[in-house]
C-alpha cells in the first residue's frame, strides 16, 4: 500500500472486526485501483479507476446496487445499475465537470474489447462519479482528458497510493485536506475467510463538525465558518461474499452510519452516494439459459456486513485525511492537513 500515513498510524481504527492485510478495497480478490494525479500551475484533480476484476467486465459483470444518501451529484450510469443490478464497465471517480469526458473514456474502452457493441449486441453504460474540487482546483480548465482517464485504467494494481491522489488530489473534507481513504474488513462465513473493502472520494462536512471514534471534535485553524454543508462523498464498496443486489443495497446504506459518526449529516449542498458490488455474482453477458442461480447469504448474517460498511466508511475518510497532508491551490487557496492537527491537539492535551 501507499507509503503515505494512514488512519491506523495516526490511532484512528474504526471498529472491532479485523482488517484485510493491507486494509484496503483491494484486499478483496481481483479489485485493483489507479490514478492519474494532475498536480501543478492551479490544477488539483485527477482520475482515479477501480477494476473490480481483471477480466472483461461487459461480458462478465459483477452483481452491484447503488445508494444515494443525497443527491446534489452529476454522476453518470447510476439509473440502470439501479434497474439492472449489474456493472458492466470499471468505475471511474473524477471532478465533476469531467464525467463525460471520463464517461467517453470508458465506452471507448469496452468498445475495444467487445466491438459489437451497439451493433450486434447492447450499448454500455459508462459508471462515473464525481466531487467537486473547485476551491483547491480550476475546474473551468476542463483539464483531464481521455487519456488521462485511459491511463488511469491502465495504472490499476492491487498496492495504490492514497491522500491527495487520482480525484482526491484537489478534494476538501471538514475543512481540511481529503482525498482519497480506503479500510477493509475479513469477515467469517461457514469457516471460510471473506473479504469487504470500501474506497472514498471524501469531499465533504463543514468545518468544526470534525468527530474522531472517540468523540473529539478537530477544527481547521484559521477556518471559516460555514452556514451550509457544500461537499460531496462517493463511497465504493468490495467485497467477495455472495450477494444480491437487493442485500447490496442493505449494506451500502449502512455507510450513512459511518459518515454521522464523524459528524456529517448529508446537508442539502451535498451529493453523498454509495455503490456496492460482489465478485462472487456475476451476470454473463452471453447467458443462454432461461434460468440462472446464484449463491446468496443468509440473511440472519447479515449484521456483519452492516457493521463492517460502517466501520470501513468512517475509517476510510480517516485515512484520507490523514494521509492527503496540507496543500494550497487555485487563487492560494489553502487547506491544512489533519496529520498536524492532531499533533497540536496532542501537544496541547499534553
Amino acid at each position: 500500500m501507499s507509503k503515505n500515513l494512514r488512519a491506523r498510524d495516526a490511532g484512528l481504527a474504526c471498529g472491532k472486526l479485523p482488517s484485510g492485510p493491507n486494509n484496503a478495497i483491494t484486499d478483496v480478490p481481483g479489485v485493483s485501483v489507479g490514478h492519474v494525479t494532475l498536480n501543478e500551475g492551479e490544477l488539483r484533480t485527477g482520475v482515479t479507476a477501480i477494476l473490480p476484476h481483471g477480466g472483461n467486465l461487459y461480458r462478465e459483470k459483477p452483481v452491484a446496487a447503488v445508494h444515494v444518501l443525497n443527491g446534489f451529484g452529476k454522476s453518470a450510469g447510476l439509473v440502470q445499475v439501479e434497474e439492472l443490478g449489474a456493472i458492466e464497465t470499471p468505475l471511474l471517480l473524477t471532478n465533476t465537470l469531467s464525467v463525460g469526458t471520463c464517461a467517453t473514456a470508458l465506452v471507448r474502452h469496452a468498445i475495444e474489447h467487445n466491438p459489437d457493441i451497439g451493433r450486434e449486441t447492447a450499448t454500455v453504460n459508462p459508471v462515473v462519479f464525481e466531487c467537486n474540487d473547485g476551491f483547491l482546483n480550476d475546474i473551468q480548465a476542463l483539464a483531464v482528458t481521455e487519456q488521462h482517464a485511459r491511463s488511469a485504467l491502465e495504472a490499476a494494481r492491487t498496492d495504490f497510493a492514497v491522500g491527495a491522489v487520482g480525484a482526491g488530489c484537489g478534494m476538501s473534507t471538514f475543512g481540511f485536506k481529503g482525498g482519497i481513504g480506503t479500510a477493509s474488513r475479513v469477515i467469517e462465513f461457514d469457516g471460510k475467510a471473506f473479504h469487504f473493502g470500501v474506497l472514498v472520494l471524501s469531499n465533504f462536512g463543514r468545518p468544526g463538525d470534525l468527530r474522531l471514534p472517540d468523540g473529539t471534535v478537530v477544527t481547521p485553524a484559521m477556518a471559516e465558518p460555514a452556514a451550509t454543508e457544500k461537499g460531496s462523498i462517493i463511497i465504493v464498496a468490495a467485497t467477495d461474499i455472495p450477494l444480491s443486489d437487493r442485500q447490496l443495497r442493505r449494506v451500502i446504506r449502512r455507510s450513512g452510519v459511518g459518515l454521522a459518526r464523524l459528524g456529517s449529516f448529508w446537508g442539502h449542498g451535498s451529493g453523498d452516494i454509495a455503490l456496492g458490488f460482489t465478485t462472487a455474482n456475476i451476470v454473463h453477458h452471453d447467458e443462454r439459459a432461461a434460468l440462472v442461480s446464484q449463491r446468496l447469504l443468509n440473511e440472519d448474517r447479515i449484521d456483519l456486513l452492516f457493521e463492517a460498511m460502517a466501520d470501513t466508511t468512517q475509517e476510510a475518510v480517516l485515512d484520507a485525511l490523514v494521509a492527503a497532508g496540507p496543500m494550497t491551490g487555485r487563487s492560494g487557496h489553502h487547506r491544512p492537513g489533519l496529520a498536524d492537527a492532531l499533533k497540536n491537539l496532542s501537544s496541547t492535551k499534553a
